[in-house]
């Protein structure tokens, strides 16, 4: 069993100032990362908004969740992280998906593939990425990228590579990540594009166990060693909990009792959020949680009580 870890995210911050100061307050706080998402609106680019932090604190480590594979070439995304690695002391943790956001494609005029396309480059992408931080020069030809004679430099602190991340809500992402990650995270299923009901249904129960047995198929004898991630997209504290729950459920396509016992909302006092979690871990095997800025003060006596575990 995992010791619990906790992260905070970014994606709603606009300014590089205001990023590096929830860095810093996430550290004094006990949160072990402090990450960023990779879209293309208004938030701030994640690889050097993560420098930024990186200058400002000494503990804290720093993670994409996640980056979109289709924005970058992977040789060059090698070669960014391994920096970001070598200038924080090893504390990057490398997270990486297929891509999802129908937005983000279309304002970057980037073709917008189907799933299946979308996860084998990902899945050629990471290949070539665990390459380049090796030792040696390596040639690759796949069917999405063709790389002859490289020796990917500088390499990074942590060895062989830095942790790696894959998240997804369906079986094709997880079973990437239950074979390539150390950490696979569960998300809802964002096949849309978008996130609606539709996706908010897909964090049923039920839907979880299936996602869970999946990752333990396709992980095989290594799946005692994953440490399994939930994106946290709700902090809701209140007294009241059954009322809130109650009225909230209908927002994701939900029952009330699905909804209270989901792994991506947190409802109710500071106990009942910690009893939420410590259940998670039993069932599911969860022990790594992140949620919004917004909620970073809220969180903070969870953190404080179950961090480390």
């Amino acid at each position: 069993m995992h010791p619990f870890r906790f992260g905070i995210t970014g994606g709603l911050l606009t300014e590089p100032h205001e990023f590096v100061e929830l860095g810093v307050r996430a550290e004094e706080l006990g949160y072990h990362t402090v990450a960023l998402p990779d879209h293309l609106d208004e938030q701030c680019g994640p690889l050097v908004a993560l420098t930024a932090v990186a200058a400002a604190t000494s503990r804290i480590r720093l993670a994409t969740l996640v980056l979109a594979n289709d924005f970058r070439n992977p040789a060059v995304l090698a070669k960014e992280l391994a920096t970001l690695d070598r200038y924080s002391g090893g504390r990057v943790e490398w997270g990486i998906g297929a891509g999802w956001k129908t937005t983000d494609y279309e304002k970057a005029g980037i073709p917008h593939d189907r799933a299946g396309v979308r996860i084998a480059r990902l899945a050629e992408a990471i290949t070539v990425m665990k390459q380049c931080f090796a030792d040696g020069e390596f040639s690759f030809s796949g069917a999405h990228y063709d790389i002859a004679s490289l020796d990917g430099l500088p390499k990074p602190v942590q060895r062989p590579h830095p942790k790696l991340m894959v998240a997804g809500g369906g079986p094709k992402v997880l079973g990437l990540a239950a074979r390539e990650a150390d950490i696979v995270g569960i998300n809802l299923s964002l096949a849309g594009g978008v996130i609606d009901a539709a996706a908010g249904s897909s964090g049923a129960p039920s839907r979880t166990d299936a996602k869970i047995a999946a990752i333990r198929e396709a992980a095989g004898d290594r799946f005692d060693r994953l440490e399994i991630q939930t994106r946290i997209h709700m902090v809701l504290p209140t007294d009241d909990r059954d009322a809130l729950i109650e009225s909230m459920a209908p927002g994701f396509d939900l029952t009330a009792a699905e909804a209270r016992e989901m792994p991506h909302v947190l409802v109710g006092t500071v106990d009942e959020m910690c009893d939420d979690i410590r259940r998670w871990r039993d069932r599911w095997g969860i022990s790594y949680a992140s949620w919004s800025a917004d909620a970073r003060e809220t969180m903070a006596p969870v953190v404080e009580r179950l961090a480390g575990r």
